[in-house]
């Protein structure tokens, strides 16, 4: 399990998806411009797990995420990851 992972799977629940990115990645600056991020609420529908690795990652890594993430998910917005694709929030 990734340490996003786990702050995400976390009890009591404290971070969303995009803020359990960035706290695993060492971004705690960015967990509070994060709040709004996570529930499909990131910026174009995006994942907020996918929008949070974005605004951490290098502008020139920005496609190599998204085709990873993409492949790993089925998806990159949140409502097709969860309704088309059926993949849990936590994977």
């Amino acid at each position: 399990m990734t340490k996003a992972e786990e702050i995400f799977s976390a009890v009591p629940k404290t971070h969303n998806c995009a803020q359990a990115v960035a706290a695993g990645a060492g971004r705690d600056d960015l967990v509070p411009a994060l709040a709004a991020c996570g529930g499909g609420r990131a910026p174009n529908g995006l994942c907020g797990a996918l929008h949070a690795a974005l605004a951490i990652a290098p502008e020139k890594h920005h496609e190599q995420i998204k085709a990873a993430f993409a492949s790993a998910t089925g998806a990159m917005t949140c409502r097709e990851i969860k309704g088309a694709t059926r993949t849990s929030c936590a994977k």
